[in-house]
């Protein structure tokens, strides 16, 4: 039910902005159902049922990504009579999936308005990553829904539109940092602990972003998970608390609002939604589909050796992956003759084929209960675990961009520099990455 806010803005869920203008008018990233990465996330809190029903009565839906705590398809199936937008991405995996799948499906033209009501208007900026960032405006008053999206190359471009605007609000991804795949182990079966284990305060790094923008006004967003698998709940002790963004945040200029509100910005006032908190769960894997136990069939080796050996990239960075599954090793040779560098992946079969067969490998990594150890000189290669030269390679522009040869790759970095992306965002991993962009791009690396 609607409340009676004119003009506004909900956050709820994980990543979740529903939109008002008279009513309902645009959800953003709506997991409103389910769990997600093959049952290892669930939202830190439930979803009220009138925000809920909120998300059900907007009449657009915008899609950030393809992750499952962002295009949740168990959601999804309750959405099927609203319009999709999406950026517009090279490769077009989720548009030609979702219209595949009878869908209605707008892709937004890349840093062009669209109007969806008398008061609102959206503008889409895709980045090389397969994510995107949404800038709303409301009638003259703009909310920045930059999700999972860091600065990769488009901050210039917003930074031009929201010096336009006197009230602006950002809501992005940020905290410790598990949202990621941070379950590494060195060669001796240790756990390595991630750099989430310092907890350092979140709000500094906050206060850096609204500074460096011009933007005035913060409100949490994309990090409301917590981990409910048996193999993977070790990970809640590096998630963020809600309350916990505002730490170490002090500024005259710029402000840091609460989680989960209801923003009236006719009266310029929010209240508190404070739903409730879910329950710490512990459930075994093989709820979802997983047995520790299970092994490898003969065709399963087959498919994760035809799968990675079509990533060109690969072949200039490392030797072989190894997967053990129960408790037996595959190996995939890469380049063994040229690099020392390894990966092992320790996980359970029923993931790890989902992943393959639907090619959505970031799925099994960010779940955080497979079991990553890297061999060899990693850092010699400036690696920043399986930065910037596997990940980004398999998962981004190789799943995602349906990128995978060195000749499809110049190409996809080419759409976007058509597009205006102009360089590294602040970050070791965005430098990372950007360098290792080199053999692809069409400009040269300063």
């Amino acid at each position: 039910m609607d409340l009676g806010m004119d003009l506004g803005f909900e956050t709820i869920g994980n990543a979740t902005l529903i939109c008002h203008d008279g009513g309902p008018l645009l959800a953003t990233d709506p997991w409103i159902q389910g769990s997600a990465y093959f049952g290892s996330w669930i939202h830190t809190h439930s979803i009220p049922a009138e925000q809920r029903q909120n998300v059900l009565a907007a009449r657009y839906i915008w899609l950030s990504h393809g992750h499952p705590d962002h295009l949740s398809f168990e959601s999804m199936e309750l959405l099927r009579d609203k319009p999709i937008l999406i950026g517009d991405h090279a490769g077009s995996r989720i548009a030609n999936g979702l219209r595949k799948d009878g869908f209605e499906v707008r892709v937004l033209e890349t840093g062009k308005w669209t109007r969806l009501s008398d008061r609102v208007r959206v503008l889409c900026v895709p980045d090389y990553s397969q994510d995107s960032i949404l800038l709303i405006d409301f009638d003259g008053q703009l909310v920045i829904d930059s999700n999972d999206a860091g600065d990769r190359g488009v901050g210039e471009m917003l930074a031009k539109e929201i010096t336009r605007y006197e009230n602006s609000w950002l809501a992005c991804l940020t905290g410790f940092g598990d949202a990621d795949m941070i379950n590494f182990f060195d060669e001796d079966g240790r756990r390595i602990p991630p750099a989430a284990a310092a907890k350092a305060p979140v709000g500094p790094g906050i206060l850096e972003i609204l500074s460096q923008y011009g933007i005035k006004t913060f409100v949490p967003s994309s990090s409301m998970h917590k981990y409910q698998r048996a193999d993977s709940v070790w990970a809640n002790e590096y998630t963020t608390p809600v309350e916990s963004h505002g730490d170490g945040f002090a500024s005259d200029v710029h402000e840091i609002l609460p989680a989960f509100i209801r923003f009236d910005l006719t009266k310029h006032e929010y209240t508190r939604i404070d739903p409730p908190e879910n329950p710490d769960l512990s459930l075994p894997p093989e709820t979802f589909g997983d047995n520790w136990s299970d092994e490898l069939e003969p065709a399963d080796q087959q498919a994760l050796r035809t799968y990675f050996r079509r990533f060109e990239h690969l072949f200039d960075h490392i030797g072989f992956v190894r997967f053990r599954v129960g408790g037996k090793d595959t190996t995939i040779d890469i380049a063994p003759a040229e690099h020392d560098l390894g990966v092992t992946f320790e996980t359970p079969r029923g993931s790890l084929m989902e992943c393959i067969r639907h090619e959505i490998f970031d799925d099994v990594l960010i779940g955080n209960f497979m079991k990553t150890t890297l061999h060899g000189p990693w850092e010699r290669q400036g690696a920043l675990g399986l930065y910037p030269h596997f990940t980004p390679f398999v998962t981004k522009y190789g799943d995602n961009g349906r990128a995978v040869t060195k000749d499809e790759l110049r190409r996809y970095f080419a759409f976007y520099e058509e597009k205006g992306f102009s360089g590294p965002g602040p970050g070791v991993e965005s430098r990372l990455t950007w360098q290792s962009l080199s053999p692809y791009r069409t400009d040269p690396v300063p």
